[in-house]
């Protein structure tokens, strides 16, 4: 379908958050800073419509815009994840944590807005340039919003470091690109899977070491986004020195949104080439496992913990993409969701624990933390219960579909790394237990501030988190449908 103004209508949600964002500039350009709050909610419920707008649209295959655009189910089943996710990051974000943290900038929620609007545009993406404008987008967003608490040197530290790794993985996906379209002629996906299908199977019965090249290239920059290893070396310092609210908005969608684009990537265009790709996730997510599992040992920063953390949890992930069959994928998307909800959770108590009007973010704070706030010390307990893959919480079922699905692969190698490496980072989740209930009261006890936004997410997480082995399905039927409208 070629360019017209009928098939502006398949992007309504996209077109809504983009003309959101624009009037909420010149509405917080007028108000000042006072006017965060209303803009913060205005967000939310952005995020919220857009969602339905996906619900009600027809998930049939359909390209737009000159094929840069695709519309299909698989796109679907992963903005409705992004939103969700934006959702959640507007609720960790909101009143006080904003004001306290030193983010009053009315700012803040719309450049959260533009960052989710770039990552829808990458999940429908049927076109590497259209792909780089959506992750410009994003990345753009995400350097400000990292760099944005200005009286604070680590942010400012953070931020420029993100930005220069990032603009270094950005030219790595241009200069793939420019290889990609010269050995195929075409830089829109179908076209280069056809054309990397003939190469395939001519006469050399190879690729060319310059597509390959290209290809891994563009996976380099990809596999940044997700902070997988040895790509990983930003997310450490950037998780630390970024405000708590934007960090927990890195870790809860950001990857969501890189891991749909790595899968379209390797299953459309790259299809052909998968015994090349194969070689480079396997090394990238047995990478990711051991990093995650091994460096988050020795971090008394729990920021920097949980940077380690969602290493090695993209790792897991990985393992169902490098297999390249549907129930991989299904296991994938099953992961992510779990995961997001983990990590919601998680953050949401990291972001109400304050000491002495500080954030906390040194384990060895919550030391004693049962004897005095049991229940928050119980609901993260259980959150790290999960996060360590222990039954019968969700993330224990999480990691299970992904190696049920590496050993029915022939993938046994990978998945025994996986138990090893679980087995290896259940220790700095039971660590943070074992401070929280065996450890004296520290001299300074934790203040948990009040904020129901923060509360509904941590309970509704503990929720999905406990009740999800009663009721898996909706969950499972979710991933099926995502994976089917990708493979058919």
């Amino acid at each position: 379908m070629s360019f017209d103004i009928a098939s502006l209508t398949l992007i309504l949600p996209e077109l809504f958050m983009a003309s959101a964002g624009l009037l909420l500039v010149v509405f917080g350009a007028f108000l000042g800073n006072k006017s965060l709050a209303s803009i913060s909610w205005v967000s939310f419920w952005v995020f919220l419509a857009a969602i339905f707008m996906v619900l009600a649209a027809d998930w049939s295959p359909v390209t737009i815009m000159n094929d840069m655009l695709i519309l299909d189910g698989f796109g679907a089943g992963f903005k409705i994840m992004v939103l969700a996710g934006m959702m959640a990051s507007v609720l960790l974000s909101l009143n006080f944590v904003i004001t306290q943290d030193g983010l009053g900038r009315f700012e803040y929620p719309i450049l959260m807005l533009l960052a989710g609007l770039g990552m829808l545009i990458m999940i429908m993406s049927n076109n590497l340039l259209t792909v780089y404008m959506g992750l410009e987008l994003q990345s753009l967003s995400l350097y400000v919003l990292a760099a944005l608490q200005t009286k604070s040197l680590k942010s400012s530290e953070a931020g420029i470091k993100y930005f220069v790794l990032g603009a270094l993985a950005s030219g790595m996906f241009l200069f793939g690109t420019s290889f990609v379209y010269g050995y195929t002629g075409s830089i829109e996906f179908q076209a280069i899977g056809s054309s990397v299908t003939a190469l395939a199977s001519g006469e050399a019965q190879a690729l060319p070491a310059g597509f390959i090249l290209g290809m891994v290239f563009v996976l380099i920059a990809i596999v940044f986004k997700i902070s997988a290893a040895p790509f990983h070396m930003w997310t450490p310092d950037v998780y630390q020195g970024a405000p708590t609210s934007v960090t927990a908005f890195f870790a809860l969608v950001p990857k969501v949104a890189a891991i749909a684009l790595l899968i379209r990537l390797l299953h459309v265009p790259f299809a052909a080439a998968v015994d090349e790709w194969q070689q480079i996730i396997w090394f990238v997510s047995a990478a990711s496992m051991i990093v995650g599992a091994f460096a988050a040992l020795v971090q008394d920063n729990i920021k920097r913990l949980l940077a380690y953390s969602s290493i090695g949890h993209m790792g897991y992930a990985l393992i169902g993409i490098v297999l390249a069959t549907s129930y991989g994928l299904e296991a994938v998307v099953a992961y992510l969701v779990i995961y997001m909800f983990m990590t919601a959770g998680t953050f949401a108590v990291i972001l109400m624990m304050r000491k002495e009007d500080v954030p906390v973010t040194s384990i060895r704070d919550l030391a004693g933390l049962s004897s005095y706030q049991p229940a928050m010390a119980y609901a993260l307990a259980i959150l790290m219960f999960s996060m360590a893959g222990i039954p019968p919480l969700a993330g224990f079922f999480g990691k299970l579909y992904i190696f049920k699905a590496a050993i029915e692969a022939d993938f046994v190698i990978l998945a025994v790394l996986g138990v090893l490496t679980s087995v290896v980072a259940a220790y700095y989740y039971l660590r943070i237990i074992k401070v929280m209930f065996f450890d004296e009261v520290a001299n300074e006890e934790i203040v948990f501030v009040k904020s129901k936004s923060l509360r509904v997410l941590t309970w509704g997480s503990l929720v999905f988190v406990v009740g999800f082995i009663l009721m898996p399905s909706p969950v499972l039927d979710f991933a099926q449908s995502v994976i089917s409208g990708l493979l058919g």
